[in-house]
């Protein structure tokens, strides 16, 4: 299933061995992982972090939900799955293919599936178009980043009050890191969406503009923004220490820069002007998904914070400059408890369905 900018391998979570680890080590072929040559050529994975992703799906037991969820990011050079982290973009493959498999009913135009994601114990909702008892795929519906328009799936993604979580863990707006090698660095960390590090472009000598290859042909700075992450994962209480956060936790939280509006051009080659953006987001990842949305438009919306500081609001949408193009995204957040917490997110990507079929794996995994 392709969703958004992102592709994974969908499997019904019942076909799959019951333990862990030796479904893991299934899935772990299934993809080709791990592959020191980086190519996934013995397997379905794409040999990017946007395209080695699996999915793990059943009918929910939940009465509020229709489906759950289950992503894993699966490492390109070791043996380890990541269970941890947000759906991102691939989130809008899970109501298309809750369809086809027949967990909700088709409605003609439009079906909407309620979805548990088990990793991070969140709801959201997928408004997905149909015609004829199935997804329809076809439509005018473009974001950069998907070479072809498609139809439009709106993604609602909603916190129960009962479950709202601080966006802020530490409960600072702005905590400062101590980071060894690159001195005290101001950052924002938050939860909404994929867990995330917020720091200034500038303080790591950087424009907002950058293109990913010239930030992963930089050991340097690579070696810099993981230390900054780890201490980051460590002061969000996601790992005891920076190793650990390094070793266990590599795909959360992520790790990005924010910058002015400023005018650059696309991977597409298009030119974007600063007055079509609110703030410039960059990151070593090429990907840009509907998670990391999501935390961004999340911190914008908090006051003094390093992406609020760096933003230039026009509405009620934050628009925001990344590599291959321009999201718009809005966020919700309020004060509660003395805490600020996301309410909602609502967002839009398209999706479909690549292959049905079989992927066959060694009887030796």
């Amino acid at each position: 299933m392709r969703g958004g900018t992102s592709k994974g391998v969908f499997l019904l979570a019942d076909d799959l061995p019951t333990d862990p680890a030796e479904r893991d080590a299934v899935l772990l072929r299934v993809i080709g992982s791990p592959d020191p040559y980086g190519t996934h050529a013995d397997g379905m994975g794409g040999a990017t972090c946007s395209t080695s992703k699996v999915a793990l799906l059943r009918p929910s037991q939940r009465p509020d939900c229709d489906v759950d969820c289950l992503f894993g990011e699966v490492a390109i050079g070791e043996r380890r799955i990541d269970w941890s982290g947000h759906g991102g973009d691939l989130s809008a493959a899970v109501g298309p293919f809750a369809i086809w498999r027949g967990f909700v009913p088709a409605r003609d135009s439009i079906t909407t599936v309620r979805i548990w994601q088990q990793g991070i114990g969140q709801v959201f909702h997928a408004h997905v178009p149909c015609r004829n008892g199935h997804p329809f795929e076809d439509g005018d519906f473009c974001e950069d980043g998907v070479p072809f328009p498609a139809a439009e799936i709106v993604l609602d993604y909603l916190e129960p009050a009962t479950t709202l979580l601080p966006l802020c863990p530490t409960g600072n707006v702005v905590d400062t890191l101590d980071v060894p090698g690159m001195g005290r660095i101001d950052a924002t960390l938050v939860t909404a969406g994929t867990p995330t590090v917020f720091v200034r472009a500038a303080d790591l000598g950087l424009d907002g503009t950058e293109r990913p290859e010239r930030i992963n042909s930089d050991t340097g700075l690579l070696a810099g923004l993981e230390a900054i992450r780890a201490k980051g994962a460590v002061a969000m209480g996601l790992a005891p220490d920076a190793q650990t956060a390094m070793r266990e936790r590599p795909a959360t939280p992520r790790i990005a820069w924010v910058a002015p509006p400023a005018g650059y051009r696309a991977s597409t080659g298009a030119s974007l002007a600063a007055a079509h953006i609110d703030v410039l987001r960059r990151s070593a990842d090429p990907a840009f998904t509907g998670a990391d949305a999501i935390a961004l438009a999340a911190a914008a919306n908090l006051p003094d914070s390093v992406v609020h500081r760096a933003a230039v609001r026009s509405g009620s949408q934050t628009r925001i400059g990344h590599a291959s193009g321009i999201l718009a995204l809005g966020a919700v957040t309020a004060r509660r408890d003395g805490a600020w917490v996301m309410e909602r997110a609502v967002m839009s990507h398209s999706a479909r369905r690549l292959m049905t079929g079989l992927v066959h794996v060694p009887e030796r995994c």
